[in-house]
């Protein structure tokens, strides 16, 4: 009986871990546009139905944005469901939810750690978003 609870929990775990994966590809001509800009933007990708985790990254990554650098870097969330995002997302080259952060050609997927820690250590997340951006500033 505990090894069924065991092998239910793991089918749980995988099934979350799975429908919060990135799927991030190469650069296109938008994103050379970017480069000319020298912008650092934050993007969080998401769809429309969320769980816990997907809500947490997005409020923690706002949230580090705008304390660390409060009009130096735009934070941008976006649902993939609607038309904006969805246009969004094939310019930037998404397909699921992902935490990115882009400065020209530069493309920093932070999705992983985003969602092992956003609810876990928040305050983890934080430093790791700001380790990222600052060299691009």
């Amino acid at each position: 009986m505990k090894v069924l609870r065991f092998f239910i929990l793991g089918m749980f775990i995988t099934g979350m871990a799975s429908s919060c994966v990135s799927r991030a590809t190469g650069d296109d001509e938008k994103g050379q546009q970017l480069a000319e800009a020298g912008d650092v933007e934050v993007h969080y990708f998401h769809m429309t139905r969320r769980c816990a985790t997907c809500k947490a990254v997005e409020e923690v990554t706002r949230e580090a944005v705008t304390t660390f650098y409060e009009g130096k870097v735009g934070f941008t969330s976006w649902n993939i469901d609607e038309s904006d995002g969805k246009e969004k997302a094939q310019e930037l080259g998404v397909s699921g939810q992902t935490l990115l952060i882009v400065k020209g050609n530069t493309k920093i997927n932070l999705t992983s750690e985003a969602f092992l820690t956003a609810l876990s250590d928040p305050d983890k997340l934080k430093q790791t978003i700001r380790e990222r951006i600052d060299p691009l500033l």
